[in-house]
């Protein structure tokens, strides 16, 4: 069996290594910017599909399947992002005779399009909150103001019907604002999704973010695989998620999981998906949509259920069953996820860009790091921002929470900014640590930012630098003067506060 894989970086490297294990083969498939990345090299065999624009290479349908097709695939696994929710590309590799290991191209079409997927959960029994299951019409002038004039409730969220991500969402607090949110909403949609369909939801202020990982065999049979804590969140995007959610009872873990099995069963859903609520200071659950591929926090789930979920969607796709039943689905501590992410904390967070000198990422019991670093590797501002996961399990929250303090202070790279620091900080607030947080943590929480991380950097990329470019010293002296530097700045950090 061989499966192209659709993506790049981290995930891409995650899923090639459940096919290793299943004695799959993989293809990797990369653009001009990601020669030589660490996803081509872990592949048995890798394809170049197009320029460093992801329109041009990882969103182009006919290159990706044409490259299927040469390397003589059977099956096509998306991962997330890039095309893993487009139902047209969903079809077209069923079309070209190859497996889809993902949902349906329909049910695709259907949790796409977010007012269908409202409707469908409101028919399954879902609590759903207010609003039009029509979108709204803003292309006339006249018709925006006179929507405008006759909204009354606010705030109020400016939602894009297609995409994820945290794109075409804005948040209006008054008249005056919504008209150009919508605007700013259509225009990013049409731009990210190419539709520019919009709608209105009211805002449910304080309220977490807890999604549902489900997993269907598409038969009739639907698995509830615990729920996910994701309220820390920039920009809509998440930065910290955790399983299982901390603070709920036993009747609200109950409740909306059986929220999540009822639209999975009326779906009838294959593969994996994940269905996400709100949930507001009065423990009440409203939906606001489906992510129908597997999620970027998937990591702190199979620590939890010992249960490795990509193999489960691979063994799903191409052997035909789930391998296990509901009674056997039993979560066991905690497990913790923080995104590393490639942005300047000194310039508003935006995406950067660099090579990375220097790095070491964090080992020991309990710790997990999901990447595709590598020293001299590129980071380009092309794709997505994060370049790596790490995760944590511990026999409690209590434990998880230690563990990932560690192996954030142990995790370093040089080369490029992150976003380590906020992360560290954040695991430290007396709110995180209690379970009380929800989606505006992020609105008041505001970290001063210390120069020390800076400095460690320096301090690991002037050992790399030594260690490469040392021609007058043996390779063994090399050796030993890269390994002192890195002790330096390990042992620094372990002194400093971060």
């Amino acid at each position: 069996m061989k499966v192209l894989v659709a993506n790049r970086g981290e995930i891409a490297v995650r899923i090639m290594r459940a096919c290793q294990e299943l004695g799959f083969s993989s293809v990797a498939v990369y653009s001009e910017a990601d020669q030589g990345a660490l996803h081509t090299r872990y592949a048995d065999e890798a394809v170049l599909i197009g320029p460093a624009a992801a329109k041009d290479s990882y969103l182009n349908i006919d290159r990706i399947i044409q490259a299927a097709v040469d390397k003589g695939a059977d099956a096509i696994h998306p991962g997330y992002g890039f095309l893993s929710e487009n139902e047209e590309f969903a079809r077209q590799v069923e079309e070209a005779g190859l497996i889809w290991i993902g949902p349906r191209p329909e049910t695709i079409a259907m949790t796409g399009d977010k007012l269908a997927a409202r409707r469908i959960a409101r028919e399954a029994g879902l609590p759903v909150l207010f609003g039009p299951d029509v979108p709204i019409d803003g292309n006339q002038e006249s018709d925006l103001d006179r929507l405008v004039e006759a909204q009354t409730d606010f705030p109020v969220m400016v939602k894009a019907i297609l995409g994820g991500g945290g794109r075409g969402i804005r948040l209006a607090q008054n008249r005056e604002e919504l008209k150009q949110m919508i605007s700013l909403a259509q225009r990013e949609s049409k731009s990210s999704f190419g539709n520019d369909g919009i709608y209105l939801e009211p805002f449910v202020n304080r309220a977490r973010h807890i999604e549902v990982q489900i997993i269907g065999d598409g038969a009739g049979t639907v698995l509830v695989l615990g729920e996910r804590e994701c309220s820390i969140q920039r920009r809509r995007q998440k930065l910290i998620e955790e399983a299982p959610a901390p603070n709920l009872n036993d009747e609200q873990r109950r409740l909306v999981h059986e929220y999540a099995h009822q639209l999975g069963k009326a779906l009838n859903y294959r593969s994996l998906g994940t269905v996400e609520f709100l949930l507001d200071r009065k423990g009440r659950f409203y939906f606001i949509e489906v992510n129908p591929r597997i999620q970027v926090e998937h990591p702190v789930s199979e620590l939890v259920l010992g249960i490795d979920l990509v193999r489960m969607q691979l063994r799903l796709a191409l052997v035909g069953d789930m391998k296990y039943t509901q009674d056997q689905i039993v979560a066991r501590g905690a497990a913790i996820e923080a995104r590393i992410l490639a942005e300047d904390p000194s310039n508003g967070f935006l995406p950067a860009a660099g090579k990375i000198s220097y790095v070491q990422e964090p080992d020991g019991p309990g710790i997990r790091v999901d990447s595709a670093l590598f020293q001299g590797m590129e980071v380009t501002t092309d794709y997505d921002s994060l370049i790596a996961k790490v995760i944590v399990w511990g026999e409690d929250r209590e434990a998880a929470i230690g563990r990932l303090t560690r192996a954030l202070k142990e995790f370093q790279v040089s080369g490029v900014p992150t976003s380590k620091e906020l992360l560290t900080k954040i695991i430290s607030q007396d709110s995180f640590v209690h379970g009380n947080v929800d989606t505006t943590f992020l609105d008041t929480f505001k970290p001063l930012l210390s120069e020390r991380s800076e400095a460690l950097e320096k301090i690991a990329a002037i050992a790399a630098a030594l260690a490469m470019h040392s021609g007058k010293k043996t390779q063994k002296q090399a050796a030993i003067q890269e390994n002192n530097w890195r002790k330096t700045a390990w042992l620094e950090q372990m002194r400093g506060s971060v």
